[in-house]
């Protein structure tokens, strides 16, 4: 089969670290567009593009099969509507938006232009969080009793002018660390009857919360910061548990117990598992992905709306 074709829209962290994954497999990279020429020239040396002064060069190309978008979600929207515009499918990493505002104008456009769009979140194709959420739904252990879910990186000690820590470019732990354990919960068990959410703001950014989603017979209990380095989780059910030291970063093992009976399912959260399922179903003719249905993603960000509205936590730009 031949190549899949990408241009990338960003060339920092993650645009990296997908371009490095994804080499190893059937995908090129060949155009790439930053803000920063210079950065993007950098990127287009190391990884075998093109660099592109403006986004439509970029992007509107015979070339292109695919659109990945890697910027701050500040402007996720900006460039993916763009996108979509010109007919190009958007791979767009997480989260798509601030809001569901964003998220609104993200799904409307995709299903007026008649063209593919996913939320670049790699927890959803993963095979372990694939695995964890069968021997969920299959009973094997029992009727859910108890969720806790920790994910934390020290992103306070990062540089004052990362995005990461910065109001204007919707900075802090929610929308960066907590997108995970809440899109993983919900993935599991659909939406929760009940939001409670805790949170520190500190120099007008969110840099740890609690958040407790109820469904009723259950609580998933997640523990989000910027503060600290941790990363783990744990199903509690009548029969049994599930156990995952690492449940997003490089997720590679699931730890099912149920009595004397203890199975270890191995498998890969990568990128190339991310990045082939797209492009997979992009030649197929899909305009919505199997993995993250619109709804999915629009639900989650219903919910980190809430957190924030409890927090009371609102973005310079949103003033």
């Amino acid at each position: 089969m031949t190549e899949f074709r990408w241009a990338y829209i960003g060339s920092g962290g993650i645009a990296k670290s997908t371009a490095m994954n994804i080499k190893k497999g059937n995908h090129k990279i060949v155009s790439v567009y930053s803000r920063t020429f210079s950065k993007a020239k950098d990127f287009a040396e190391k990884y075998g593009a093109t660099a592109f002064e403006d986004f439509e060069s970029a992007v509107n190309r015979s070339d292109v099969d695919a659109v990945y978008i890697a910027t701050p979600h500040t402007s996720h929207v900006e460039y993916a509507v763009k996108a979509m515009k010109m007919g190009k499918p958007v791979l767009c990493e997480k989260p798509v938006g601030v809001s569901v505002k964003d998220v609104d104008i993200l799904l409307n456009t995709a299903k007026e232009t008649d063209t593919y769009f996913c939320e670049a979140m790699w927890t959803w194709f993963s095979p372990v969080a694939l695995k964890v959420k069968e021997w969920v739904q299959s009973g094997e252990i029992g009727e859910i009793k108890d969720v806790v879910i920790n994910y934390a990186f020290p992103g306070i000690m990062m540089s004052k002018d990362s995005r990461v820590l910065m109001p204007e470019t919707a900075g802090g732990a929610l929308l960066d660390v907590g997108i995970y354990p809440i899109t993983y919960c919900y993935n599991l068990f659909g939406v929760p009857k009940g939001i409670k959410c805790d949170g520190e703001i500190k120099d007008g950014i969110d840099i740890a919360e609690t958040v407790v989603l109820d469904y009723g017979n259950f609580k998933c209990t997640l523990n989000m910061s910027l503060c600290k380095l941790k990363e783990n989780c744990k199903i509690i059910g009548a029969k049994g548990s599930i156990n995952l030291p690492v449940f997003f970063h490089m997720a590679s093992k699931a730890i099912l117990k149920n009595g004397i009976k203890r199975k270890v399912f191995r498998g890969k959260t990568d990128y190339l598992t991310e990045f082939n399922c797209v492009a997979e179903e992009i030649r197929q003719g899909k305009k919505e992905s199997s993995y993250i249905p619109f709804e999915s993603t629009r639900e989650c960000m219903k919910i980190m709306d809430e957190c924030r509205r409890q927090m009371n936590l609102v973005y310079p730009f949103e003033v």
